[in-house]
């Protein structure tokens, strides 16, 4: 007489082993969005971070386009012509390296990016997320500055549009992998600090308002060389003349990848 069940000691089949349940969460792309969503709403609903990446860079507009405090050869062409294009490339350091080196390192104090990387969201994710976002403060701040600048006489080089959005995103990517270095290697105050004072010196000496070639000369070469000067000369180029500079492009994408594998490298989750 045989028993119907196998004895407890006798060796059964293995069972699979399940991966981990991502029961109830959201798909991949809907956990990115709502974060990139969460991440732009923070800086636009932030009273300090709507001055830094929107009201600066309209109020440099205003200023530099209405008035004569400072005084420089446009080259023939309108006070508002010449200086929007340095005002969108201004407008793109502010969202991209300085809001996100000072967000993402009071984050990264606080142990936000620590348990967000836990999540389902995941590491990789919540980069994504943060890239999506700052490329959607940037949409608004071209819209809010363009109407400005439009309602004050700018007539842009329509032809030039294009090639002026392929260099803010290149500029994006040169600017975020900095904030990423800065937010991920050294102490929250410390980049409060640094970060402030870097825009500062490269919107004042670095040709982003201005060209290097009005820059004094011992500065003029060197601010072609850095990425805020090949920003701006990358968006005015493509407004003035319909073209970019190859020597801007080369320096936009060598400081991306330098600065993108520094980050890479050293950058601490907590």
């Amino acid at each position: 007489m045989t028993s119907s069940t196998p004895p407890s000691d006798q060796p059964t089949a293995s069972r699979p082993v399940l991966p981990p349940s991502t029961a109830g969460a959201a798909p991949a792309r809907r956990r990115v969005l709502a974060q990139a969503t969460f991440e732009a709403k923070t800086i636009l609903r932030n009273g300090e971070q709507l001055m830094v990446t929107i009201l600066l860079p309209v109020m440099a507009l205003v200023g530099l386009s209405q008035t004569s405090i400072i005084d420089f050869d446009t080259g023939g062409r309108s006070r508002i012509d010449f200086i929007t294009p340095g005002v969108i490339a201004l407008a793109v350091m502010s969202a991209a390296f300085t809001s996100q080196a000072i967000a993402t390192a009071f984050d990264r104090r606080n142990g936000v990016l620590r348990l967000m990387a836990t999540t389902p969201l995941g590491r990789d994710g919540l980069l994504t997320a943060k890239i999506i976002g700052v490329l959607t403060v940037e949409a608004v701040q071209v819209v809010v500055i363009s109407a400005v600048a439009l309602g004050l006489g700018w007539r842009p080089d329509l032809a030039g549009i294009p090639l002026a959005l392929l260099s803010v995103l290149l500029g994006t990517a040169a600017f975020t992998s900095l904030a990423m270095l800065l937010a991920g290697t050294l102490r929250a105050e410390g980049v409060l600090a640094i970060a402030n004072i870097v825009l500062v010196l490269l919107t004042v000496l670095g040709a982003v308002l201005i060209p290097a070639e009005q820059l004094p000369d011992a500065l003029r070469h060197a601010a072609l060389l850095l990425p805020s000067g090949a920003l701006g000369e990358a968006v005015r180029g493509s407004f003035f003349d319909g073209s970019i500079p190859a020597f801007s492009l080369v320096v936009l994408v060598a400081w991306t990848v330098g600065l993108g594998w520094g980050a890479g490298k050293l950058f601490k989750w907590d």
